[in-house]
């Protein structure tokens, strides 16, 4: 991979009037290299089927003696599709690429999680519901910042300009590349997001969500507390 970058930058840097004819016909004729950038929201559903245990066992690590009162679960997806018009030049030996490299990204079904205990229009509803509505804002806005942070690197790295390696090889580099550099960065960039959820979830707010409706939360997750211990 840093090979490939290392040889079309030896292209890229050359003056205009100092271009091989090869790269002349590469550059001239094959068209650009192209990132196409797309993202999907698919949406979201507000589920209140599961009990506050149901929930807490849902999400799995936690502070000992908390409970889950609601939750926002979805799963992100990372897709590339990886073309080019291609060039061979049998004189040099060499190869030409314009890659174009579409992808997208993109959630599954976002599902706000509400626990049974706290019936829809009660006052504990919307409130738990208010707070996983913070986190599904999150999800909605990230989506297209992380769009644009790879569409930038992409732009930075290929400047439209086709890319070049010996006879065979250019597509499984490119390939390379692209597994091994682009999906992890990809991956990384949209895992981001769970910092900013994390940030949600400070226990003052968890304190807050406990008192609020006149403590009428305290009093619907009691009897369930109890009665689980029995």
């Amino acid at each position: 991979m840093k090979w490939l970058f290392a040889l079309s930058l030896m292209f890229f840097l050359a003056p205009a009037s100092a271009r091989t004819a090869f790269q002349a016909r590469c550059e001239d004729t094959i068209g650009q290299s192209v990132s196409v950038m797309r993202s999907n929201q698919n949406g979201y559903r507000v589920d209140n089927s599961y009990s506050f245990h149901g929930l807490s066992a849902m999400k799995g690590e936690r502070a000992p003696g908390s409970y889950v009162l609601g939750l926002t679960r979805t799963e992100s997806r990372v897709g590339v599709k990886v073309e080019g018009r291609m060039l061979t030049d049998p004189a040099t030996g060499y190869e030409c690429v314009a890659p174009r490299l579409d992808i997208k990204l993109s959630y599954l079904p976002i599902v706000v999680y509400v626990g049974r205990e706290f019936a829809p229009g009660t006052c504990s509803y919307r409130e738990i519901l208010a707070h996983e509505m913070r986190h599904l804002d999150v999800y909605l806005k990230y989506l297209p910042q992380a769009e644009k942070v790879v569409g930038d690197a992409l732009a930075r790295r290929f400047q439209g300009k086709p890319l070049y390696a010996p006879a065979g090889q250019v597509r499984n580099l490119l390939q390379r590349e692209v597994d091994t550099g682009w999906m992890p960065f990809i991956k990384n960039e949209m895992a981001k997001v769970e910092r900013l959820q994390a940030a949600i979830d400070t226990p003052q707010e968890y304190a807050r969500l406990g008192k609020v409706c006149a403590g009428e939360v305290q009093s619907l997750i009691r009897p369930a507390k109890s009665k689980r211990r029995t």
